[in-house]
């Protein structure tokens, strides 16, 4: 049965909507019938458990039911006062609203009611402020009280009692219309699903906690099948619809690669050089994903792969995000391929223009071999007579159309993808889940572990002449300062005015650098090179990219207000130090005011580890600022957690490659209302 969507009515055609509320469900992302019905609680209230009036428990939330006795309007000039006097078998109690006389005409004497909201003394008498309240005619079902309650996202113009009464409306009226099953009964059955429009409903207005949650499970369940089939099908394309340039001899080139390196490969570099070698020797285009910890040389596997394109007589690019890593990369790069007589080229929009004309001319030609650049490479003239292989760091701050300028060629050149973010293998599965995953877990050796503090600002002098000491002997070190945008300004004056009182008290005899947002990036690149190059003792610096560099002899970081960073933010910027051979320090100032970031500092105090520290953040914020949102501006999930779900996703992946495998959405007509689903509600990733 394929699925409904004919569904004529935009959301403002629904009755009690409009075009007002239509708007601000839009700021929601919801335009149709179908998008309100995913829209889910954010939470649930207990509400279905009444209290007799006599036993209530001051300072607590309850539910009452009872009958209206009185309706009395109090009508002050400054604000009207409504107060509604209700009994039940055990007494009184009284609800009050200020300045809403409006609902006067709401009650009645007689009434039954039910009400719900904080019980507080006033007095003499028990009272319920501005309590949610529902009116009960008949066998009439609760809407507001009386039940488990939802407890749904809101913006501006929307209100939780005129949604909830939207939503149920609509799931009495639509729902059969809207929503089709699109699960073979039998799956469904094997595997203990709720049927879908059974959990949507549960969802919204549950009959128990236990439904509730068995009709997420359900949600829960579609959300990483649709995912997961969608990535599949993504790869299952890739591979038949492209061919890519053949690259051999990768354990030639690999061999001779590690004997030109002045120091050994971990174990998870050569393991990644293998997995390379492996992929590259075929014309299925690559698409890999080399994922690492700060410092555990991935640049040079991405070299490797850039050499054998190289030998292979081909050319390769690198896409950077900013400019000074382009510039660092390109040097690492030229280093590690100079004993093969590899030409290596750097283009940036700093790049003079007669230059940058004959690199386009060279490109064209074949001449250059490698060319390592930021955006700058994206221009429409840059045009490559044979490109074979892309390497991207940090894929996410590029966009899709970006990434395919490059990609969208015949051949099409084989993808390798880097990230120093580390990621637990279930969340992996969903961002990157159309690539093969190498995973990078030792540093190299010789490395020197950071450690951690987190310091209480008594102790903030005796730190400060301990990095004085340290900065003398030649080691440098950090400041950074949180960089939020709505305060930019505010975060630039505190990093300024710090830099100056520094400057002229306890660094008086260092020489010091300061670069923020607001400066002008020639004067920023300046100073970072100045910092590189062991010309500044200390940088003060208000953004985290802007030191997103190699520097072997920073061994200092101090990260004032560090409760204003994320967890992997922090591990971020702590691995900018100890890339030398020297023992390095991490100093955090921070006073976070709630339990969970006391938990964040703590953690970094403790572990090194990216990957235990990216699976604490997640426990901690949840995936949301991994995963972003779709192009379409939407969650990619509703409901779903990788990490907390991790059950679901591995089930929910194997189901989806068998059906991509096997062909059974095409073949197998118990799977085409999945089929259709998929192709009238497409997920674009």
């Amino acid at each position: 049965m394929k699925t409904d969507i004919s569904q004529p009515l935009h959301i403002r055609y629904v009755k009690g909507v409009g075009p007002k509320r239509a708007l601000a469900f839009e700021r929601l992302g919801i335009t149709s019938i179908r998008d309100l019905l995913y829209l889910f609680p954010r939470r649930y209230e207990d509400r279905s458990q009444f209290s007799p009036i006599a036993k209530l428990v001051l300072n607590s939330h309850v539910s009452v039911r009872g009958e209206v006795l009185a309706v009395k309007l109090k009508p002050l000039r400054r604000m009207p006062i409504l107060e509604v006097t209700v009994g039940d078998d055990s007494g009184m109690i009284h609800a009050v609203w200020f300045n809403q006389p409006y609902l006067k005409n709401q009650f009645a004497a007689g009434q039954q009611i039910i009400l719900f909201g904080k019980v507080e003394w006033y007095k003499d008498r028990m009272q319920i402020t501005s309590p949610e309240y529902e009116i009960i005619e008949g066998d009439e079902a609760a809407i507001h009280a009386g039940r488990i309650t939802p407890v749904y996202p809101l913006t501006e113009g929307l209100f939780q009692r005129s949604l909830r009464t939207t939503m149920k409306d609509i799931l009495d009226a639509q729902l059969d219309r809207v929503i089709s099953e699109y699960l073979p009964e039998s799956f469904r059955t094997e595997n203990h699903l709720m049927p879908l429009r059974d959990a949507i409903r549960e969802m919204h207005f549950p009959n128990s906690f236990e439904e509730q949650e068995r009709a997420r499970q359900r949600l829960v369940y579609d959300e990483f099948l649709l995912f997961e089939i969608t990535l599949l099908q993504k790869m299952k394309r890739l591979r038949t619809k492209y061919r890519a340039s053949v690259l051999p001899e990768g354990e030639r080139w690999g061999l001779a690669f590690e004997k030109s390196l002045p120091y050994r490969l971990t174990q998870s570099q050569s393991t990644a050089l293998k997995e390379l070698s492996r992929d590259l020797r075929d014309e299925v285009p690559m698409n890999r994903l080399l994922q690492g910890d700060v410092g555990s040389g991935k640049t040079a596997v991405a070299a490797f792969a850039l050499l054998l394109a190289v030998k292979n007589d081909k050319q390769a690019a690198m896409l950077v995000p900013t400019e000074i890593l382009a510039e660092q990369h390109a040097r690492t790069v030229q280093e590690l391929l100079a004993p093969f007589q590899a030409r290596v080229e750097l283009l940036t929009s700093a790049t003079p223009s007669a230059k940058r004309e004959r690199m386009v001319a060279e490109l064209k030609q074949g001449k250059i071999q490698v060319l390592i650049g930021t955006h700058a490479i994206l221009q429409e003239d840059i045009c490559f007579k044979n490109l074979a292989l892309v390497v991207i760091d940090e894929q996410h701050k590029f966009g899709v159309h970006q990434r395919c300028r490059l990609l969208n060629q015949n051949p099409r050149p084989h993808q390798l993808v880097m990230t120093a973010t580390p990621i637990p293998r279930t969340l992996a599965l969903t961002i990157y889940g159309d690539l093969a995953i190498s995973t990078m877990r030792e540093l190299p050796a010789g490395r020197q572990p950071i450690k951690t503090y987190w310091i209480d600002r008594k102790k903030q002098k005796e730190i400060l002449e301990h990095i004085r000491q340290k900065a003398r002997n030649q080691e440098q070190a950090y400041f950074i300062f949180p960089l939020i945008e709505e305060t930019e300004k505010s975060d630039m004056l505190a990093a300024t005015r710090e830099y100056d009182n520094l400057r002229k008290t306890v660094f008086r005899d260092l020489k010091m650098g300061l670069i923020h947002g607001r400066m002008e990036k020639p004067e920023r690149d300046r100073i970072m090179r100045q910092f590189r190059q062991g010309d500044l003792h200390v940088l003060v610096a208000t953004s985290v990219i802007e030191v997103g560099v190699d520097n072997p002899n920073a061994t200092m970081m101090v990260i004032e207000n560090a409760e204003r960073f994320g967890l992997s933010q922090l591990h971020q910027m702590r691995g900018r130090i100890g890339r030398g051979s020297k023992p390095a320090e991490c100093f955090l100032f921070g006073e976070p005011a709630t339990d969970e970031g006391k938990k964040r500092l703590r953690i970094l105090t403790k572990t090194q580890d990216g990957f235990q520290i990216a699976d604490e953040d997640l426990k901690l914020r949840g995936p949301g600022d991994f995963l972003g949102t779709r192009q379409s501006g939407e969650p990619l999930f509703r409901l779903a957690h990788p990490i907390l779900d991790e059950g679901i996703l591995l089930e929910a992946r194997e189901k989806a490659d068998m059906l991509v495998r096997q062909g059974r959405l095409e073949e197998d007509a118990q799977w085409a209302a999945l089929k259709d689903f998929l192709e009238q509600h497409p997920i674009h990733y």
